[in-house]
């Protein structure tokens, strides 16, 4: 059977989740919404009580289009509403139910303390599953997501994070694992846990405390905490599978293609096998290899495997990669900027094809005292590097240019570096492109206009 949403009306979700319907029950919800920054016609806005009370913004969530509401008083709308005596529960048991209801045959779960969200990607990719969308890891996001599940799915893969102990346990109570993957056992958190490292390993080893019972969970074999979560005596209805050296699982013979990805074998105990994935970076091929193993493991085809790895592309300014229409390309960087990212990233630059290797950059923030000197610093280690030209905007734009010297152009904002002559439209035919910078000079703005002309 084909994935297809035949999704609950408010009366389906009532007999769930119990409360009384105000307005017409019939009326079925495209998605939950618990922002109505980002609510799409159609949705069912979930009011709950959290930074601020969610009931204030109903008015907004109908303007925008609001197909019902979960709320916990009666409210003064023509909307269609659920009133029940607590909205976060309501919200997690509609997450829960659904799930529960058209169960696809694997569910997975991800998570670690780095790499989450690109891991969730692999492995959704490598085992053809739904997975949730963005970072919606948490009590909240993830049941948000779960309430609209498609019926019919071969795979659904999960991410969920954690901030505090218990967090990871609610999840798994919300959505019960068949598999699990755990990408590291970091320190990320700390200062929530009494216990330190083996407190946060005791978080993430809730993943594995709520597997199924014979259920799977892929680690590093060179975590030294993930060895000591299989061996708890919590974790040994599950089974662990170590990916790494000295292990039938695992990877070898790594290539860097730079800013365009990665190439590597994936070892399994059905051969090796060829992997090409588009995430620069080792800690991607570990992210994939863990991946590609428990996909492997689960019972998933290792050339369909590795296939699925290398349709994954980069998120939008995290290192996504662009072939330009007239020759050249243009590497997408511009989710934010340090001294050493910039840097990094002009190194992957000029491992790519193309013509001159160029840069657009927005200015750094948050360094202080010491903020026009490090522009400086930068703008010369560019030109060292053997970048050809270079053009900033910004704050501190004068002082990439000066330490860059020749052929650098800057200017105090985008709209100049836009609309002027030596701006963006100066950029010449076939150059590879590098666009980064702080969050503050939003240079995605660049890249749209480039990607446009």
């Amino acid at each position: 059977m084909s994935p297809s949403t035949s999704l609950w009306s408010l009366f389906q979700a009532a007999s769930q989740v119990g409360g009384e319907i105000l307005g017409d029950g019939a009326v079925v919800p495209s998605s939950l919404s618990l922002d109505t920054r980002t609510l799409e016609p159609g949705a069912c806005f979930v009011a709950l009580r959290v930074e601020r009370d969610g009931h204030e913004f109903v008015p907004q969530a109908v303007e925008k289009g609001a197909a019902c509401l979960l709320v916990d008083h009666p409210v003064d709308s023509g909307c269609p509403q659920l009133v029940v005596p607590d909205t976060l529960a309501a919200l997690q048991r509609w997450g829960q139910a659904r799930l529960a209801a058209v169960r696809p045959k694997a569910v997975f779960g991800v998570t670690g303390s780095v790499g989450k969200t690109s891991t969730k990607e692999l492995l959704a990719a490598a085992v053809g599953g739904w997975r949730t969308p963005g970072n919606r890891n948490n009590t909240l996001g993830m049941p948000e997501a779960l309430a609209t599940l498609p019926e019919g799915l071969g795979a659904a893969v999960l991410e969920m994070g954690m901030s505090t102990p218990g967090e990871i346990r609610r999840l798994t109570e919300i959505a019960p694992l068949d598999f699990g993957l755990i990408t590291l056992v970091g320190t990320a958190h700390a200062e929530n846990f009494a216990q330190g490292q083996q407190g946060i390993a005791e978080a993430k080893g809730e993943l594995v405390a709520g597997l199924a019972r014979g259920g799977v969970w892929a680690h590093l074999a060179s975590d030294p905490w993930c060895r000591w979560i299989a061996e708890q005596p919590w974790a040994r209805h599950a089974e662990a599978l170590p990916v790494g050296e000295g292990h039938p699982f695992g990877w070898e013979n790594v290539e860097s293609l730079g800013a365009a990805g990665e190439a590597f074998l994936l070892r399994t105990p059905k051969g090796t096998f060829p992997v090409r994935i588009q995430l620069p970076g080792e800690h991607q091929v570990r992210n994939a290899a863990l991946a590609a193993s428990l996909a492997v493991h689960a019972g998933h085809d290792p050339e369909r495997v590795a296939a699925g790895l290398g349709t994954v592309v980069p998120e939008p300014g995290r290192g996504r990669l662009h072939r330009m229409p007239g020759g050249g390309c243009l590497l997408d960087e511009s989710y934010n900027a340090s001294s050493d990212s910039i840097l990094a990233c002009a190194h992957a630059l000029l491992d790519l094809p193309g013509g001159e290797a160029v840069a657009v950059l927005g200015s750094m923030r948050e360094l202080g005292a010491h903020s026009a000197r490090i522009h400086r610093e930068t703008g010369a280690a560019l030109k060292a590097l053997g970048l050809s030209r270079l053009w900033a905007y910004g704050d501190f734009a004068e002082d990439y240019a000066e330490g860059f010297g020749l052929r650098a152009v800057s200017f105090p904002d985008f709209e100049s570096l836009r609309e002027a002559a030596a701006g963006l439209s100066a950029i010449p035919p076939g150059a590879r492109i590098l666009v980064k910078g702080s969050r503050f000079w939003r240079t995605e703005r660049a890249v749209e206009w480039l990607l446009a002309h």
